[in-house]
């Protein structure tokens, strides 16, 4: 048994087209999740047209997931952190309060679309932070950084039902420690921002954690917690994610770039980070907070 989920902004999620796409693909009853903001459906088969019709629901400003109902309930939650859990990306953050921000947001642009290599991206923006003072981490910190809608609902909801959360970012701890404990995740991985004397060098702690070590931190996460692959719920945006996306039960690519998302089957363009939490058959009476 499969199981669709459509999903829109609050409000905008019409009965209509839910019971059209029901009746098309003989589906069962519909259950609303949310009221004009989520409903779902069980059907038998995974339907020959669902990307035509996902494409058409797009278009309408709505997410559709076809998946199967077998195990989607998730015991653990991992997540990227920026423009994932946060609205920013805390490196473009700090080049801009110092200056160099539009040179940096173009590299950064290029790496999460796949155009460049993670890791060589990294070093040379980093580079460009070389001799600025270490103070500019608390105040971008302060006053730039801001949560992604929905994600603290989906932290807490999880979290409530028993799951594990995991950030892991190709940011920086100084990021991570304070998004991680402010969200509730139960720890948190990413690159050290070398600082001496109160300065930045303008240098990455080795080894940088990029694509593949994201999948290794999976895999030892899961190999201590005596769960599977198969029960991580992911979620990411940039090229550097695409490994774990790959390697979970459920790897859902939020707001992603193009390039990514089209390697990614459950992507979520127009609902907050509470999708995550439907998509897994959570109502909105459900929600932790």
């Amino acid at each position: 048994m499969f199981v669709a989920t459509l999903i829109a902004k609050p409000g905008r999620l019409d009965h209509a087209l839910v019971t059209s796409i029901r009746d098309a693909w003989g589906g069962k009853e519909a259950l609303w999740l949310a009221a004009d903001e989520a409903a779902e459906f069980e059907l038998e088969q995974m339907p020959s047209n669902r990307w035509d019709i996902w494409q058409s629901c797009q278009d309408m400003g709505v997410d559709l997931v076809v998946q199967p109902i077998e195990g989607r309930r998730k015991s653990m939650l991992l997540a990227d952190m920026d423009s994932t859990m946060i609205e920013q990306e805390c490196i473009d953050e700090l080049a801009d309060y110092v200056g160099v921000g539009e040179h940096v947001k173009a590299i950064t642009a290029r790496a999460m679309n796949g155009e460049l290599d993670f890791e060589e991206a990294l070093i040379e923006r980093v580079a460009l932070l070389k001799g600025k003072p270490a103070g500019i981490i608390d105040a971008v910190l302060a006053e730039r950084i801001t949560f992604m809608p929905g994600g603290a609902a989906l932290l807490a909801t999880m979290k409530a039902n028993g799951a594990y959360a995991a950030l892991v970012s190709g940011g920086f701890t100084a990021f991570t420690a304070k998004v991680g404990t402010e969200l509730g995740f139960d720890e948190n991985h990413a690159n050290t921002l070398i600082v001496e004397d109160a300065t930045i060098t303008g240098e990455v702690g080795r080894p940088i954690l990029g694509r593949d070590a994201k999948v290794t931190a999976l895999t030892e996460i899961t190999e201590r917690l005596g769960i599977t692959a198969q029960d991580v719920i992911a979620v990411g945006d940039g090229a550097n994610d695409l490994g774990m996306l790959h390697a979970v039960g459920t790897g859902v690519a939020a707001h992603a770039k193009p390039a990514v998302a089209a390697e990614v089957d459950t992507r979520i363009n127009h609902g907050d980070l509470t999708a995550l939490l439907y998509i897994q058959g959570y109502t909105k009476s459900d929600f932790a907070i």
